[in-house]
């Protein structure tokens, strides 16, 4: 049988007659001796077609080295990385790629405390918060390292180091007349966005996902990608009034021109930013809109199970954090009515 009559992706090696499975994985073509082996005058087996198909169709395969980039293919491959939410999945993969352009040709046992040290300080020149983040993921491909048997229990070097202390940009809610202008001059489309965002206080990852099918006629269940938490949300009366107006071209609330899936991460927020831009709301982004949702329930008053009903905050910590200035000055209110009060009575 002549080697161009056999499956795609599968050679006869001339010097000893062996079946490959060959196919390029990124900038590497990798070879992969076949199970099924069979003479080049017999009639190709159906096994040889089973077997390539399961090749086919399975994960790349992970050359075991002893670098730091070999650690970082391994764990990007791990049950634990591919449990990970798409948001922070793509987060991690961001400063993975880093990484492995910048170290990962070194052995994880070559690295050193001073190293990391050196290396967050350099980081944290360009941005303090980017240096943190960078220090938590190498912390974890360190502890893979040990995983993997590259480093021993408690060699990793990158554990105790502590992140750089700088002063963090207060995220504010939303001002009410900025609110107000947003709705006024949004199109249709961003107008539906702002209110789901606002309405329902969740992550723009979650709300992108949103269906019509999860939609009641009074609110929206929703499943957090970040916590796993399910929750149904009340829709309040703007954001009633947004859907009720929203044409269903989708199965997606929110859906991509051509109607055919969701409206992208990049898109949306390329829309608020030109909203934001608009109305001179640069200084107010996606995210604070979540912080918005979450000072609107507690100047209502609310406990802080009441508001993790809504926001699906996982911890009372977080509420305070989201809820702390509105709440403050909700009682500050209170408190110096309370005062007035007490002077006319005396």
């Amino acid at each position: 049988m002549k080697g161009r009559d056999l499956p795609s992706y599968v050679h006869r090696r001339k010097r000893d007659g062996k079946l490959l499975f060959r196919k390029r994985y990124g900038a590497k073509i990798t070879e992969i001796t076949m199970q099924t082996q069979f003479p080049a005058s017999a009639p190709i087996p159906f096994a040889l077609h089973q077997e390539r198909e399961r090749l086919l169709n399975a994960p790349a395969p992970v050359v075991h080295g002893s670098t730091f980039s070999h650690v970082i293919d391994r764990y990007e491959r791990s049950p634990e990385f591919v449990r990970l939410a798409p948001r922070t999945k793509a987060d991690y993969r961001k400063h993975l790629s880093f990484l492995d352009e910048k170290i990962g040709h070194l052995e994880p046992k070559s690295i050193e405390r001073f190293h990391v040290i050196q290396w967050r300080d350099t980081w944290a020149k360009k941005s303090p918060h980017t240096a943190n983040y960078r220090l938590r993921i190498l912390k974890i491909v360190m502890e893979r390292a040990i995983d993997f048997g590259l480093l021993p229990t408690g060699g990793n070097r990158a554990k105790g180091v502590s992140e750089v202390k700088y002063e963090k940009r207060e995220r504010l809610p939303w001002p009410d007349e900025l609110i107000g202008a947003a709705r006024e001059a949004a199109d249709q489309r961003t107008r539906l966005l702002f209110e789901l965002l606002l309405g329902t206080g969740q992550r723009i990852g979650d709300v992108l996902k949103m269906k019509w099918s999860d939609y009641d006629g009074e609110a929206i269940s929703v499943r957090q990608a970040k916590t796993k938490t399910n929750l149904w949300i009340p829709a309040p009366q703007m954001l009633l009034q947004a859907l009720a107006n929203a044409p269903r071209r989708s199965v997606f609330i929110l859906t991509n021109h051509a109607g055919t899936g969701p409206w992208s991460y990049r898109g949306a927020a390329d829309g608020m930013m030109t909203l934001r831009r608009k109305i001179g709301a640069e200084a107010y982004d996606i995210h604070a809109l979540r912080y918005t949702a979450t000072a609107e329930l507690a100047r209502a008053g609310l406990e802080d199970d009441l508001i993790m009903a809504i926001t699906g905050h996982k911890t009372h910590k977080m509420v305070q954090l989201y809820a702390g200035a509105a709440r403050q000055k909700a009682r500050a209110r209170v408190a110096n009515a309370a005062r007035e009060q007490n002077k006319d009575r005396t």
